[in-house]
């Protein structure tokens, strides 16, 4: 009995010592995950373990965003997780991205989880059209994603359409001209084979370099008054303070290097600049909310920081992740080597095989027609011998032919010899009966033509005997009339009237025709321009021909006012970004 009170007893204990928990929702840019936190922990102790988690070390780039009535916070580090103003529901969300940028991403993000978060959140931005990207620069990025998310290009399988259901450019560029998605994949294509050899890694950093150049990579926008009560812009990100017209987020009016500014307070709603150099007015603006300033001055705060930072030695635990960086980067060069010699070889290994088995079957279709070769060659030695048998049959029988044929002409031989004198008399006789045809022959035509003549005088006796009758009867009647007029009277003829003859002369008029040549346009063909050394001017010269290529195809009605001022803006504030780095280190 006592040691059963003693056991609900402690059981009794163990519960009241297990600590209240509530569930976080942390929502990456990839992924979801759920934790079970206590009550008493700290923003600190929520982003270790989501970092833990992530396997991430570079945690300054990184914070916790929530929403508080359309505004954003971060989660501050030294304060209670629910004393935030956050949603008391559970699952308290929160969204794990970068709340600061590098300068340089190729210098300062050492490790690989780092780089892809970047990634995936500078492409969302850019696809968002937070981030204003021209659209020959919108088609290279694509392509730079295209080789991060499917590797090498490879005809056979990424086949026309491979890319219809993927969302790789703004929906500006996309409304800006009248191209077609199978336009718009094919010029993505053309890039994407270019990108052969580059890893996943290689790629996102790639992508990644060119979105820092584009004017609105990092910086964060707040709406402000200045004391005039002019709206205007607040920009704030890794090399400083820039001030903004509310309608051009691409050129800032006014800039504050990090370096160059002494002091940022604000009081309630007032911001206060004063600038490192006393000859420069101090900068003052108003925001529209306290927790917006509160806000500002974290930003301001984190990137000042890192500003600083960058400009010192790197601490022992960066030169760690670094040279562990730079060995998994040598190791992973070697291993690609390596899988690239593996490929090479079995590729030559396959190519050899097919040779082999091509050859193979070469031999085994000569193999088959030479033994087809002999099969016939055999069949006709066996019809040749047949047919030798055959002919040397006939042979004989031919001969013995021959020898009958030659008998029988000795005894024709023999008859003709008596026969010839027969023959000459037969001939005679044939001469005397030819020569009495003729005589015949001869009569009977002499007999024909005295036929026809003694045919033609009684005809022409009976034309005689006719004309006389004819005669008769006119001198008869001739008489009669002569008697009973008395008289006779003439005749007399009126020479007929000549009748003129008339020629038409047709007169050919001549035309003259004169062929007019025809010239021929000739088109220049473009040559083909030689590869840059360095590679930013490769890439803009790329830039630039893209740009020419669908420049015909834009719709200027449909050009926003942040397209406009980037053409006439130009890469102006690249070079001033640029200078500014320059000046700053």
């Amino acid at each position: 009995m006592a040691e059963a009170i003693t056991s609900r007893m402690s059981f009794t204990s163990l519960k009241r010592k297990q600590p209240k928990t509530f569930t976080v929702r942390i929502i990456t840019m990839d992924a979801e995950m759920e934790f079970n936190c206590e009550m008493k922990w700290k923003g600190k102790d929520l982003f270790d373990l989501v970092c833990r988690t992530l396997g991430l070390r570079e945690t300054w780039f990184f914070g916790l965003q929530y929403t508080i009535k359309d505004t954003i916070a971060w989660l501050k580090m030294d304060k209670k997780v629910l004393d935030h103003d956050v949603p008391k529901e559970e699952p308290v969300t929160f969204h794990f991205l970068a709340k600061f940028y590098p300068e340089n991403v190729e210098e300062e993000l050492v490790q690989d989880i780092t780089q892809h978060l970047f990634f995936l959140q500078v492409k969302k931005q850019i696809l968002e059209e937070k981030i204003y990207c021209p659209p020959e620069a919108s088609v290279l990025l694509a392509s730079y994603a295209v080789q991060a998310k499917y590797g090498d290009y490879d005809p056979s399988v990424h086949k026309r359409g491979f890319l219809a259901e993927e969302e790789l450019l703004p929906k500006r560029v996309i409304n800006l001209y009248q191209m077609t998605p199978e336009m718009w994949e094919e010029r993505i294509t053309a890039w994407y084979a270019e990108h052969r050899g580059r890893t996943r890694d290689e790629a996102e950093m790639e992508y990644l370099k060119i979105a820092q150049d584009t004017e609105m990579y990092g910086v964060n926008y707040f709406l402000i008054r200045n004391k005039k009560g002019t709206e205007l812009l607040l920009g704030v990100d890794a090399l400083g303070l820039h001030i903004y017209d509310l309608e051009n987020r691409l050129t800032p009016k006014t800039s504050f290097p990090w370096n160059e500014i002494r002091n940022i307070s604000y009081s309630d709603k007032e911001f206060t600049i004063k600038p490192l150099e006393k000859k420069i007015d101090v900068f003052k603006f108003n925001s529209s909310k306290l927790r917006v300033n509160k806000l500002i001055l974290q930003l301001c705060i984190g990137n000042h920081d890192l500003f600083m930072r960058r400009r010192k030695a790197d601490s022992l635990e960066v030169q760690q992740m670094k040279a562990q960086a730079r060995e998994e980067k040598a190791r992973k060069q070697m291993e690609r080597q390596r899988l690239a010699r593996e490929k090479q070889l079995r590729e030559e290994a396959e190519r050899t095989r097919d040779e082999l088995e091509r050859r193979l079957l070469q031999l085994k279709d000569e193999a088959q027609m030479a033994n087809d070769a002999l099969m016939r060659s055999e069949e006709t030695a066996d019809l040749l011998a047949e047919k030798a048998q055959i002919t040397e049959e006939e042979a004989k029988l031919l001969a013995q032919k021959a020898a009958e044929a030659e008998q029988e002409m000795q005894r024709i031989k023999v008859t003709a010899i008596r026969n010839e004198e027969e023959k000459r008399l037969m001939e005679q006789k044939v001469l005397e009966t030819e020569m009495l045809a003729l005589k015949m022959a001869e009569e009977s035509e002499r007999r024909v033509k005295e036929a026809e003549q003694l045919k033609q005088d009684l005809q022409e006796s009976r034309d005689s005997e006719r004309r006389a009758k004819q005669k008769l009867l006119e001198i008869s009647s001739k008489t009669s009339y002569m008697q009973a007029a008395g008289t006779s009277s003439s005749s007399s003829t009126v020479p007929p009237t000549d009748v003129p003859s008339f020629s038409m002369l047709n007169d050919s008029l001549p035309y003259d025709f004169k062929d007019t040549d025809m010239k021929r346009l000739s088109m220049e063909i473009e040559k083909e321009k030689v590869e840059y050394m360095e590679k930013s001017r490769h890439l803009q010269v790329q830039l630039n021909e893209l740009k020419t290529e669908i420049e015909s195809l834009k719709l200027k009605e449909r050009e926003s006012a942040m397209d406009i001022m980037h053409e006439n803006a130009g890469s102006k504030q690249n070079t001033i970004k640029k200078a500014r780095r320059a000046v700053c280190i």
